[in-house]
């Protein structure tokens, strides 16, 4: 026996007949005896002048707990021995089955009506509900319906295989224990549908449930099925032997059986509950309190016991299920004792499988129960907690760390003097024993985890509805209050800091340090890591060190950063960075660590730390410099600030970050910083040309990586400063620098001067005109052809050029200049009388053409010529005129040209040039022929068109009107309109253009 749930109680004894039927009628007992007569029995109590026929307040009563006596005797009640009897308590009716089925109103049990027609019934079954009464007899079921009144009315009547052994009502449908089987049978069209055998051994039994479900006995076993015959998923009852009767009360089933009662839970798996020895028990019977247990010649009453006693003695035997199943059962009104003995058993269940290895269910139990989460912490000794966390006393506290060195007791906030397990708790002498205490530690952490993740997001909730109340109430100017407390808990993705003064904090801080530790000891790193990077309230000092001893670095940087430690997380990623990279590394890495992770790290505190993103992005800029270069770009880091910072702390890495500056963003780079990049590249040239000139090496032609990055630095970009750039080159080297500076400086002459006298490259010259020549139809600049002019003076004055050249130099180097004058091709000159040179004009279009004040003057014309000594002793450099005017022929002025070459020029070296010049003057003089061909034709369809329209005839009759004064025309002068339709007077005209002049400057006035 498990414990009692029933008390068993001698209601009355020697009965003078054999008890045949027993029922209860309030706190009567009714007893059909085996000579026909109902006996009525009452509580000794009650007294003798309470008549059945007179206390109405009987059916309201219940059975008590004492003896009763005879109260009346009614005689010839039946003509035969009772089969059963049942009190319809709703309709104030009894039931009772004899010879035939009668019904008795209540109290006074006159009968009202009998059914004939159940003549030799043996078992019947009542639907309270509907007023339905069926009934068996030999082979043929019965329904009656109850009228109201005092009738009954007959439904159906239906056939059946063999006799009806047992039978309930479920639902619609009736279902019939008939020989070895059960059978559903439709009680509207009498259709039968088998459900299963009944068994060998015992007799069917039906019994109908408070659900409507049915429990069918088989044999020892109930089986449970719904209205319509099918199985239900909930177990069997097996009991000890068949019984022969059933009744239910929940939360149990009572069954007779042949040698005694015995009382099984309603819950899976059916446990025995209680027996009760009683012999010879003919019936047993559910009363509204309590049990009636019918013998031979006594009655017992089985008594529940009350919930609170059950509960207490569940709760002492360590029946945890049975007790809370019963505590659902305590009345609404004691919510409050229901809740707190609840709270206590789960509690000591928790604890109860705690202690026999059931981990997981143990924490269900300790989530069901409430508790708060330090009741749990403390049976994990080896969870340090934070300070402020005060662990209550458990009954028993276990010591899950087996021989795991590392799952100690530590705690920040509890003293160091706490019992110690002694030794003989930590030497384990077996290999499998020390294989089961670490499988104990890890499962019990395993179960710790999931109570805390359970218990987790409501406590978060808490602490942060706190905190932002904290944060409002400061906005608004409240007065905030702060609990002494030494440590803070600093915001996640942007959270303020907010001071740990609240017990919802301190709870939320207590769960969240235990839970990560909990993670990182059963091996679960990216959990750990998942549960820092979003809210969390993890304790720093505790987390730091636990992290640190384990190596856990990927969680120990989440943690800083979720605290905003990032300078911390800096310093550890670079020293874990610089660990990766060594052969032999001090500490023990589970990953490698790359110099991106510091970029990834920097990249969302450029907004808001830009000193800390550019001191720790000097770690990565030499070994990452694109990806370090985007993460200014994108942080938006100005870039004069990071020029500065790396200028003072990374020199060497200065022109990198420029030049990978103006790649990314070419339009993003200011002046100063291009004037920066080219001033660097500069100094190192003047190094490198120092070097090779020491040596003896140099050569213009040479070009170092550098160099090379310097002479595209000057002609793609512009921002330099070039006068500070010309004063720091060599006067005797360097010469493609120098054209390119002053190329800048629109010293063109000069430029091509380096080009073809210094550098001797004719092609970088012709190159230099072509780029100054497309600069200058870009921007529509009119003398953009005499760049090619003044390179032409160049060749044919080779002498001249090259002694104004290092004066002029000097000049331009000394003197800083505030203008320097454009694109410059020749002196101004007029064009003379020679044929030759008035028919080149000719050709050209016959147009004079002036060129500029500014160009380079030679003053040379046909007639015009050097003098013989000093023609001789220059080298003209015809080659390169000849080949120059055959290129370039289409950009260059044919006059300009020919009156610049020397009078003993050859006509068929200048066959190239004006060949192609010559066609092209002669198809544009036919191309304008024709444009002015059919403008002329365009002009006399005008001319034509205007004599037509003046042709124009208006008739004046007798019958013409003016439009506009509506009087007619007769000799008056008139006026006709443009449509030739519309007639009016001259002088109606007039005025109506007056009115319109005066009614405009109206509107203007307004206006």
């Amino acid at each position: 026996m498990v414990h009692s749930a029933y008390d068993s109680f001698v209601l009355l004894s020697n009965c003078p007949t054999k008890i045949d039927a027993v029922e209860s009628y309030g706190s009567k007992l009714l007893l059909g005896c085996s000579d026909g007569s109902l006996r009525i029995y009452a509580p000794e109590s009650s007294g003798s002048d309470h008549s059945p026929t007179s206390d109405r307040r009987a059916q309201t009563l219940e059975l008590r707990k004492e003896p009763y006596v005879l109260e009346r005797t009614i005689n010839g009640f039946s003509k035969r021995s009772m089969v059963a009897m049942e009190v319809l308590a709703s309709r104030e009716l009894l039931l009772s089955l004899s010879e035939s089925i009668a019904f008795h109103r209540l109290p006074g049990l006159e009968t009202i009506a009998v059914i004939t027609k159940a003549k030799g019934a043996n078992v019947y079954s009542w639907d309270d509900r509907r007023g339905f009464l069926c009934f068996a007899r030999q082979k043929r079921v019965c329904i009656f319906r109850h009228d109201g009144g005092r009738g009954f009315v007959e439904v159906k009547e239906f056939g059946v295989p063999d006799t009806v052994k047992s039978m309930s009502w479920c639902g619609e449908n009736i279902c019939l224990g008939i020989r070895r089987e059960y059978t559903i049978l439709n009680s509207t069209n009498g259709a039968l549908s088998e459900v299963f055998p009944s068994g060998r051994i015992a007799p069917p039994l039906v019994v109908s449930l408070p659900s409507g479900e049915l429990l069918l006995g088989k044999d020892n076993i109930g089986v449970f099925v719904d209205q319509n015959g099918k199985l239900l998923q909930e177990g069997r009852i097996c009991w000890s032997e068949a019984p022969t009767t059933v009744a239910i009360q929940k939360p149990y089933a009572i069954g007779l059986l042949p040698r005694h009662v015995e009382i099984r839970s309603l819950r899976v798996p059916y446990p025995l509950i209680q027996t009760v020895v009683l012999r010879n028990v003919r019936h047993l019977l559910e009363s509204s309190y309590a049990i009636i247990v019918a013998l031979e010649n006594s009655v017992y009453g089985l008594f529940p016991v009350p919930l609170g006693a059950q509960i207490v003695q569940l709760t002492a035997s360590g029946n945890f299920e049975e007790a809370l199943a019963l505590c659902k059962l305590l009345p609404p009104e004691d919510s409050s004792l229901r809740a707190a003995k609840e709270q206590s058993i789960h509690i000591r269940y928790a604890h109860y499988l705690f202690e026999n290895g059931s981990y997981e269910e143990a924490m269900e139990h300790f989530v069901a129960s409430q508790v708060e989460i330090t009741h749990v912490l403390s049976l994990y000794p080896s969870i340090v907690l934070p300070k402020s966390a005060v662990l209550p006393e458990p009954d028993k506290l276990m010591d899950i760390t087996g021989d795991a060195p590392h799952l100690s007791r530590g705690s920040s906030g509890l003293s160091d003097d706490m019992e110690s397990p002694s030794p003989s708790q930590l030497i384990e002498t077996s290999e499998n024993a020390a294989l089961e205490s670490k499988k104990m530690s890890h499962n019990t952490l395993m179960a710790l985890i999931k109570y805390l993740q359970k218990k987790r997001y409501g406590i978060i909730e808490k602490a942060a509805a706190e905190g932002t109340e904290e944060v409002v109430s400061d906005a608004v100017g409240d007065n905030y209050v702060s609990f002494d407390s030494n440590w803070s808990k600093k915001s996640t993705k942007g959270r303020v800091n907010i001071t740990i003064s609240s017990a919802a904090r301190e709870m939320a801080a207590i769960l969240d340090t235990a839970l990560l530790q909990a993670l990182l000891l059963t091996g679960q790193s990216s959990a750990a890591v998942e549960l820092l990077k979003g809210l969390n309230y993890c304790d720093i000092k505790i987390c730091e060190e636990f992290l640190q001893k384990r190596n856990q670095y990927i969680a120990l940087l989440e943690l800083y950063k979720c605290n905003a430690m990032h300078r911390e997380a800096l310093n550890l990623l670079h020293k874990l960075i610089e660990e990766s990279k060594s052969e032999q590394p001090q500490v023990e890495l589970t990953q490698k660590f790359k110099p991106e992770m510091i970029i990834d790290y920097l990249k969302p505190l450029c907004g808001t730390d830009p000193m800390l993103v550019l001191e720790f992005s000097m770690h990565v800029l030499e070994s990452c410099p694109t990806q370090t270069i985007e993460l200014f770009l994108s942080g938006n880091i100005p870039a004069d600030l990071v020029n500065s910072y790396l200028k003072q702390h990374a020199p060497n890495m200065q022109a990198t970050y420029l030049e990978l500056m103006l790649a990314m963003n070419e339009n993003g780079i200011s002046g100063n910083l291009q004037n920066e990049m080219v001033q660097i590249y500069l100094s190192e040239v003047l190094e490198w040309h120092v070097d090779l000139s020491a040596q003896q090496k140099w050569d213009e032609k040479t070009y170092s990586p550098t160099r090379k990055k310097l002479l595209s630095a000057l002609e793609s970009i512009s921002g330099y400063n070039t006068e500070a750039l010309l004063k720091r080159l060599p006067a005797d080297d360097l010469f493609e620098e120098r054209a390119i500076l002053l190329g800048k400086m629109n010293q063109h002459e000069l430029a091509l001067s380096i080009y073809v006298h210094k550098l001797h490259v004719p092609d970088l010259a012709l190159s230099y005109c072509d780029r100054v020549y497309e600069s200058a139809l870009q921007h529509s600049a009119k003398s953009y052809s005499n760049i090619y002019l003044t390179l032409l003076q160049i060749y044919l004055n080779p002498q001249k050029t090259t002694k104004n050249f290092e004066k002029r130099i000097t000049n331009l180097v000394s003197t800083p200049t505030s203008g320097i004058p454009r694109v410059a091709s020749g002196s101004s000159t007029k064009m003379k009388g020679s044929r030759s040179s008035r028919k080149i004009a000719e050709i050209e279009g016959a147009v004079e053409v002036r060129i500029s004040p500014s160009s380079t003057d030679s003053g040379r014309s046909d007639g015009d010529a050097d003098d013989p000594n000093e023609e001789a002793g220059s080298s003209i450099m015809l080659d390169e005129v000849f080949d120059l005017l055959s290129r370039r022929w289409d950009r260059i002025n044919g006059g300009q040209a020919l009156k610049l070459l020397p009078r003993g020029t050859k006509l068929q070296n200048l066959l190239p040039f004006l060949g192609p010049l010559i066609r092209k003057s002669s198809e544009a003089y036919r191309n304008f022929s024709v444009i002015k061909s059919l403008r002329e034709s365009e002009n006399l369809q005008v001319k034509d068109e205007l004599y037509t329209q003046r042709k124009t005839v208006v008739k004046i009759t007798s019958d013409s009107m003016c439009s506009l004064c509506n009087k007619k025309i007769g000799t008056s002068v008139f006026a006709v309109y443009p449509n030739s339709n519309t007639l009016v007077h001259f002088v109606c005209f007039k005025d109506s253009q007056s009115m319109k002049a005066v009614y405009k400057g109206a509107l203007g006035r307004k206006r």
